[in-house]
């Protein structure tokens, strides 16, 4: 695995050791009380990861969101990367892209019934959204592991199973941003991107090599796609619809904007007659250089053809200028989500409902049910009383 997917740049190593020294210096400040962390009287779900390059974030927050929104009022908060706007700001249905940054745009769009919020101060963002609506539940923060200064009542680590973190280096060298040691503060840690046909062996290698504590929790996810939709249906002249099994005679290319395409890559390759991809960087804003790139090397694929996007992509071509209608008129979104494998789903489930359950003031999951409550910082471990291992007995 280490050799397949790991590229280290070993001249950079001492630099990777500075770096290493500043980022352990600034952890040790938060673990010495220099630092303060604050812990909030709302539950708090922080998700995030210590690598450099996409780890599937959103649909993971778009996974917590989906599973608490018909039981608690459930607050997504982000920094709202690249977005063109300061301080805090409250998204509406019609609130542009570029004031809260593409995810926080593309979460409003599919759950139009949870708070979404930008602040880079998460704890400022928090107090404004307590103040705002003092029903809240629960707040998953988005992007927010090394973010320090605040104390969730369970945090989240991400780690890409094409990038297991045990095999990499700190930055510049590697794409870590910080130590391995950090990883010890997640409560669950979950690898994901996984292939569909991982093989048990594989399993139990990453398990027994991520080396967890016993009060974290190890879950392993891989992506699903939902039925496409063509980003310009006035435009669609396809009889391409929903399933993405209809691929199977295109040309299809793949336009990408994010941290870590390969997964999207290899899971559409054998749905499709030939894949052309084009890769831009993580949150890249699509210019007319960039179009005119889309629109060339679309003209010179054979039909028939058309293009994919991601949804997060799919919210900054809207504001594209100079595309063709040749381009906007096959372009289709395929939407993203997670999968828990090895039959893990209703445990993580429970976990996260249970931690709400025991910690949320009005949540419907408490109505008739006003015992005492624990307080947040011994929720997460009495949330996590089932064992750490995973048994791969039934897999062999």
């Amino acid at each position: 695995m280490e050799g397949d997917f790991i590229k280290i740049n070993k001249w950079l190593l001492p630099l990777s050791w500075l770096y290493g020294l500043a980022v352990k210096l600034r952890n040790a400040m938060f673990d010495i009380g220099l630092l303060k962390s604050r812990v909030f009287q709302i539950p708090v779900i922080a998700v995030g990861n210590i690598t450099v390059g996409g780890t599937g974030k959103t649909p993971h927050v778009e996974y917590l969101a989906r599973l608490l929104q018909d039981h608690c009022r459930v607050a997504v908060l982000s920094r709202g990367y690249k977005r063109k706007s300061r301080g805090f700001v409250v998204a509406e249905q019609d609130t542009p892209m570029r004031r809260i940054g593409d995810e926080p745009f593309q979460m409003k769009q599919k759950f139009p019934g949870v708070t979404v919020a930008v602040d880079a101060n998460r704890c400022h963002g928090i107090d404004r959204l307590t103040a705002d609506d003092p029903s809240l539940d629960v707040v998953l923060l988005d992007d927010a592991f090394q973010h320090r200064y605040v104390k969730p009542g369970i945090n989240i680590l991400l780690v890409d199973y094409h990038r297991i973190i045990i095999y990499d280096r700190l930055l510049p060298a590697g794409r870590l941003r910080e130590p391995l040691s950090g990883k010890d503060r997640a409560d669950i840690v979950i690898v994901t991107k996984c292939p569909q046909d991982l093989k048990p062996m594989e399993y139990r290698v990453i398990l027994k090599a991520m080396n967890l504590y016993p009060y974290q929790q190890l879950y392993f996810t891989s992506l699903q796609y939902d039925d496409i939709r063509p980003l310009f249906p006035e435009k669609a002249t396809d009889n391409l619809s929903a399933d993405i099994h209809q691929l199977k005679s295109y040309h299809v290319m793949v336009l990408t904007g994010i941290g870590s395409p390969g997964q999207l890559l290899h899971d559409l390759e054998p749905l499709t007659a030939s894949i052309t991809p084009l890769s831009f960087s993580d949150h890249h804003q699509f210019g007319k250089k960039d179009v005119a790139r889309i629109c060339t090397t679309f003209d010179s694929m054979p039909s028939p053809k058309c293009i994919i996007t991601t949804e997060k992509d799919a919210t900054r071509l809207l504001l594209a200028k100079g595309m063709s209608d040749d381009v906007s008129s096959h372009l289709y979104v395929l939407p993203v989500r997670i999968a828990f494998m090895l039959g893990q789903e209703e445990m993580f489930n429970q976990q996260i409902i249970g931690y709400v359950f025991k910690n949320s003031k009005d949540s419907i999951l408490l109505k008739g049910k006003k015992n005492s409550k624990p307080s947040q910082e011994n929720s997460a471990k009495e949330g996590q009383d089932k064992p750490a291992r995973i048994s791969f007995r039934d897999n062999k």
